[in-house]
């Protein structure tokens, strides 16, 4: 049996959202969130000897979270990219257009009422909720396939994916599932066990390691 650990990314700055972040220049992490990488990846050393594998999606903020969380490990392995492993891209919405980058009540009311529409069907994204849904248990399958046999996995992705797995293992009807993506912490940790009869989540959304103020954050 082995173990996947799963992190969600630091916080990231507001050009690090939207349809366009996988190529929009500038760094993946506020100051902040790489901090919360780094310490992070102490609280894993902790735990954690080595990785035999690492997955992150190849949105700027999961890889660079990726490589801050490695920094504590001294023979860590090579990054596999798996954009399956991406967030959900969060759909225009023209009555929050002036917010879009900048959060608030009205894009909080705007993109929970779109959720919904989405996950009952709508086609108002590149892609459907049921392949988002599908993608990102491939990916978690390809990562507990990596685990093997007493193997560690490291893998960092992003509170909707994170989520989404989770619903899944422990069957949260899909109209819940955007609720809980809202609790995670940046940089949490999430632990999952891979064996013969598939995954069994043991913990998740662990944030000691940023539980003070200076630290902590949502997004």
């Amino acid at each position: 049996m082995g173990v996947l650990y799963i992190v969600r990314h630091g916080q990231a700055p507001a050009h690090a959202y939207g349809p366009d972040a996988a190529t929009i220049g500038g760094p993946g992490l506020t100051g902040l969130g790489f901090v919360q990488a780094r310490a992070a990846g102490q609280a894993l050393a902790r735990r954690v000897p080595s990785f035999d594998a690492a997955f992150c999606g190849d949105l700027p903020r999961q890889q660079a979270t990726l490589a801050g969380v490695l920094e504590a490990f001294d023979d860590a392995p090579d990054a596999v990219v798996d954009p399956e492993w991406n967030e959900y891209t969060t759909p225009e919405l023209p009555e929050a257009k002036d917010i879009y980058r900048g959060g608030g009540k009205v894009f909080q009311d705007a993109i929970t009422r779109a959720l919904g529409e989405w996950i009952d069907g709508a086609d108002i994204g590149p892609e459907t909720f049921a392949a988002y849904a599908a993608r990102t248990r491939a990916a978690a399958d390809r990562a507990a396939a990596a685990a093997g046999s007493g193997q560690n996995v490291l893998v960092v992705s992003s509170a909707g994916s994170i989520t989404q797995l989770i619903a899944q293992l422990w069957g949260v009807p899909d109209q819940a599932w955007p609720a809980m993506s809202r609790t995670f912490v940046n940089t949490s940790i999430t632990t999952v066990l891979a064996g013969r009869r598939g995954m069994t989540l043991v913990s998740f959304n662990e944030h000691a390691h940023v539980a003070g103020d200076e630290l902590f954050s949502y997004r």
